[in-house]
């Protein structure tokens, strides 16, 4: 699926998703990652949805969004309570949903400029 939205002012966008490949402004990656308008991060250890622990969010807490989009692969899956309190404590919103709804978000949100981070897991 090709995204083609132009607006906003972040320096990062998703600009493709297929099942096993983001595409990032030009760069197509085949591995989960974090990114937010003006962040990108391709080093993001869990590769697969029982992979994620509380430590790998985080790092998405760190870049102080108003709301953290996961997207868990190309099914919504939930994660454990734990994961999802850790993130609405801190008064942050948390949105789960499948990878392909979460880069569509991620694209509208940051063209309205909020404060928005992507944790994209591929599987």
């Amino acid at each position: 699926m090709k995204l083609s939205e132009e607006k906003g002012d972040g320096s990062f966008r998703i600009r493709g998703y297929d099942a096993g490949r983001i595409v990032v402004n030009e760069t197509g990656y085949e591995h989960s990652l974090v990114l937010a308008p003006e962040h990108l991060d391709t080093d993001w250890p869990p590769q697969r949805f029982d992979d994620l622990r509380r430590e790998h969010l985080d790092v998405v807490l760190e870049l102080d969004p108003e709301v953290i989009l996961l997207g868990t692969g190309g099914h919504q899956r939930f994660p454990g309570r734990d994961l999802m309190l850790c993130v609405l404590e801190r008064g942050i919103g948390f949105e789960v949903m499948d990878t392909a709804a979460a880069c569509r978000t991620y694209n509208i949100l940051m063209a309205e400029g909020r404060p928005v981070a992507a944790a994209l897991l591929i599987d």
